[in-house]
């Protein structure tokens, strides 16, 4: 019995300390977590007011002035009392220049600086700043309010613009404080959990032994008496008398045990009345299942109709959308005709095409599950050619210029509504985002491949792999579905049409490989 309690002290202090362990662990992970979020809100927060002031001043301010504005804008900004959450500041090659707490160095090249531990801080918060999404640094640094070394964790982001790296950082002494608060309240806790194990075995001990030598008595007599019974029962029908068992809750368990001897023998009788009307269900379940699948072929044949029905619905609601599209397109041409070029009417018409373009995105959307796309030979560049034209109006009304350089005679075989949404959404996105009053290039050449360029002056396009995704848009403010390069992506992985971006901060290429049949 001492053993037993022993034991069951034992298991509840190790279940204790276990569930400690994961609860320091959780405590641990999830106050690093939420100062991870804070810092990289902060920076993230900065970087947006730096990247605003330099977008709304740069063209009317000396640069020097306007980052020196900006610096002490930030500094009075994120100053704190307690000597911590501040703003740091230095250039990409180590320099430093902003920091509120320590700025008797402010100038110095610390890009080589290493804390107690061999981080080279700097070098590190550099590094990870010019990743897409910044990153965090874990480093030791000594904290104003204590003037102690200690553990600190920090998150980057670079400025490119102007070559800065900007961060904050929070101290993670904090956390240990909270661990200590714990510790010592599991400690309390498992004294008082052995004060009242203790007392309780020891009662429940002496009183266990005498009532389980006077139960163990009791029912070794009844179980005798019940082994009898079940030997007798396996080889006829036979019941218990209730008055050879003592125990009350025992006699209850005869009514049970008798019930079920009887009803054992009546399935017995019964499983034979099964075994001959088995055949007959199982024809009949046949015959069943033959009906089942006569109702199956009728609801299929209706299920193909209804699909009929909704292809023939769709086909000429394409075409009353289409029809006003085309009158309008129509009209232009006449009043241009007649009365000569109007740059309203321009707007008009380069509007128009841009909701031709979307509709025609829609319409293949729509219909790309239901119809087969066939191919045929195109001469690809007059094809191209010819959407360039069609673009060119508006292009022009968005202070672009479209220059081309197509090599002549170039055939490809491939589906021309297709082709057409490679075509149109690029250049549809060239215009779009190219900068105000650049030129777009578009070339066609042929030498081991057919290649389709589209090059534009534009901002680098930070996440190439998400832009063919359903509905993703570079930036927020975008406008569009983001249809456009879902439905390019899944025609050139349908036609095997490689497909390569390439993209920094001054020229964005998009470059599509066409096999040669």
């Amino acid at each position: 019995m001492l053993l037993f309690i022993a034991l069951f002290i034992l298991l509840v202090m190790h279940e204790e300390y276990n569930d400690f362990d994961k609860e320091i662990s959780s405590i641990r992970t999830k106050y690093i977590t939420k100062q991870k979020e804070h810092i990289k809100f902060d920076v993230n927060r900065v970087i947006e007011f730096i990247n605003y002031e330099y977008r709304s001043r740069h063209d009317t301010v000396d640069e020097d002035i306007l980052k020196e504005q900006t610096i002490n804008a930030i500094e009075h900004l994120y100053s704190r009392q307690d000597g911590t959450g501040y703003i740091f500041i230095y250039s990409n090659k180590g320099i430093k220049l902003s920091d509120p707490v320590q700025s008797d160095d402010i100038g110095k090249n610390l890009y080589h600086f290493q804390d107690s531990d061999g981080v080279q801080v700097i070098k590190e918060l550099v590094s990870v700043s010019q990743k897409p999404d910044g990153g965090f640094v874990r480093y030791r640094w000594m904290k104003p309010t204590t003037g102690v070394l200690t553990p600190k964790i920090s998150y980057a982001k670079s400025f490119d613009i102007w070559g800065w790296m900007v961060g904050t950082g929070v101290y993670l002494d904090e956390v240990e404080k909270l661990i200590k608060a714990e510790r010592l309240a599991l400690k309390e806790r498992l004294i008082k959990y052995m004060m009242v194990i203790l007392s309780l075995a020891v009662i429940l001990s002496g009183l266990g032994f005498i009532l389980v030598t006077i139960v163990n008595r009791i029912i070794s007599k009844e179980i005798d008496t019940f082994s009898q019974f079940f030997k007798k029962s396996s080889k006829s029908y036979t019941t218990i008398d209730v008055d050879d068992i003592n125990l009350y809750e025992f006699k209850k368990m005869v009514k049970y045990i008798n019930r079920m001897v009887k009803e054992i023998h009546q399935k017995k009788e019964k499983l034979k009345e099964i075994n001959l009307s088995l055949e007959k269900k199982v024809k009949k379940k046949t015959e069943d299942i033959r009906e089942q699948n006569r109702l199956l072929e009728r609801e299929k044949h209706y299920s193909d109709s209804l699909v009929k029905a909704q292809d023939s619905f769709i086909k000429h609601s394409i075409h009353e959308v289409n029809t006003p599209l085309a009158v309008i397109m129509t009209h232009i041409d006449i009043y241009k005709i007649k009365h000569g070029e109007n740059r309203y009417l321009n707007k008009i018409e380069a509007a128009s095409k841009m909701i031709s373009n979307i509709y025609d995105d829609l319409s293949y959307m729509v219909k790309k599950d239901r119809l087969t796309y066939e191919k045929e030979w195109i001469d690809f560049s007059e094809f191209l050619q010819d959407r360039v034209e069609f673009f060119d109006e508006i292009a022009t009304g968005n202070q672009h210029k479209i220059i081309t350089d197509i090599e002549r005679d170039i055939e490809i075989y491939f589906n021309d509504m297709e082709l057409q949404r490679i075509v149109d959404n690029n250049l549809s996105n060239a215009i779009k985002f190219a900068k105000k009053g650049s030129d777009i290039v578009v070339t066609l050449k042929k030498c081991d491949a057919i290649l389709l360029k589209f090059i534009t002056n534009s901002k680098k396009i930070t996440d190439i792999k998400r832009i063919f995704e359903p509905y993703h848009r570079e930036a927020s403010t975008a406008i569009g579905f983001g249809l456009g390069l879902e439905i390019v992506g899944q025609i050139c992985e349908k036609n095997s049409v490689n497909i390569s971006v390439e993209s920094d901060s001054e020229v964005t290429q998009f470059i599509y490989r066409y096999a040669i049949l």
